[in-house]
């Protein structure tokens, strides 16, 4: 695998993408393409991203890992450090226009996007690993659950697996 374009398309990903989830639609498409990862690495990093504390979007250094192993999360680690720094810089030409109506639109829009191609993303990764009407249950009700912010993220996993395991 050559590091150099790895590293780019992770860069990439992360770079137009919102953090947490956002770079998902972007890494499934090119790592899918490259054959670097399957579906089941995808669902495994990002149930090790959900698991595990800190920010949603560590779930890239699991992925990362999971494809090259340490090189990979090392790679992974540095372009998820290189946005932050070029925020830094775009912070200050950002004061400028902040306040104008066009702005708040594009970002709205850029976020809507990304949620849309999360979701197509997501339902294709249901379809790759099998889906059956259980899982569509499990799905189902996690989502509402966690919309409702009445049940803890941890807790709705805990007995989706349990659920999946007894069932599966």
């Amino acid at each position: 695998m050559n590091g150099i374009i790895f590293f780019w398309v992770v860069l990439k990903s992360i770079l137009f993408s919102t953090g947490g989830f956002g770079p998902l639609p972007s890494l499934h498409t090119d790592f899918i393409a490259y054959g670097w990862a399957s579906q089941k690495q995808f669902t495994e990093a990002l149930s090790i991203g959900q698991i595990t504390p800190g920010p949603n979007g560590l779930w890239v250094v699991s992925l990362c890992y999971l494809v090259d192993g340490i090189p990979g999360a090392v790679i992974s680690c540095i372009a998820l450090l290189l946005p932050p720094l070029l925020i830094l810089i775009v912070q200050h030409c950002y004061k400028r226009i902040a306040n104008h109506p066009a702005t708040q639109g594009l970002l709205d829009g850029v976020v809507l996007v990304i949620a849309s191609f999360s979701v197509i993303v997501l339902a294709g990764m249901f379809r790759g690993n099998g889906m059956d009407i259980g899982m569509i249950a499990i799905a189902v009700v996690s989502a509402i659950l966690a919309i409702s912010r009445r049940v803890s993220t941890n807790v709705i996993l805990i007995v989706a697996v349990l659920i999946g395991i007894i069932f599966g």
